[in-house]
């Protein structure tokens, strides 16, 4: 049985980008998406892609905005720093959102219906896992995830949203 990529990288990074934590982020995000669009649909399978290069990077995670009701485009004129080497970030973790999203799936935490994500398990456990690691970047990361999820909810579609970054599908 050989070992999966992700743990063929470096140990610090093996541990960055290990898929349930990932997979952990991208439910958070979903959670956030679902809980405030108006149909309570799930995040559109291509703004998973999003969540993590905006996320894990601190310095765009720590510019965010403390409301959803800063509008996108407004916050990405006034913080453009944020869109500097984000297309080659959003690429170089596609592998990552993609073992990600199967092992949440695997583990019940979201599903996958039509081109949607759709969170499955409750915020509560993620919660529970937050407080175990005691990790503050671990529980800023989780917190932002859901309110990136949010923020696209009222964002727009997904081209739009993908386009506002630099990327597209």
């Amino acid at each position: 049985m050989t070992a999966s990529p992700w743990r063929e990288q470096p140990s610090e990074q093996a541990r960055l980008f290990n898929p349930a934590f990932l997979g952990a982020l991208v439910l958070c995000s979903a959670d956030g998406y679902q809980r405030t669009s108006q149909e309570r649909h799930g995040l559109p399978y291509p703004l998973a892609f999003l969540v993590l290069p905006i996320v894990l990077h601190k310095l765009t995670r720590e510019a965010l905005p403390r409301t959803t009701r800063t509008s996108l485009p407004a916050w990405i004129s006034v913080n453009a720093y944020t869109q500097v080497g984000f297309p080659v970030r959003a690429s170089s973790l596609v592998s990552s959102t993609k073992d990600s999203i199967a092992v949440a799936c695997r583990g019940g935490l979201i599903a996958i219906e039509g081109s949607r994500l759709c969170a499955r398990a409750k915020m509560s456990t993620i919660t529970q896992f937050a407080n175990t690691v005691r990790s503050p970047e671990v529980s800023d990361c989780l917190k932002k995830a859901q309110f990136v999820g949010k923020w696209f909810s009222g964002s727009g579609d997904y081209q739009t949203i993908m386009a506002l970054w630099g990327v597209r599908p």
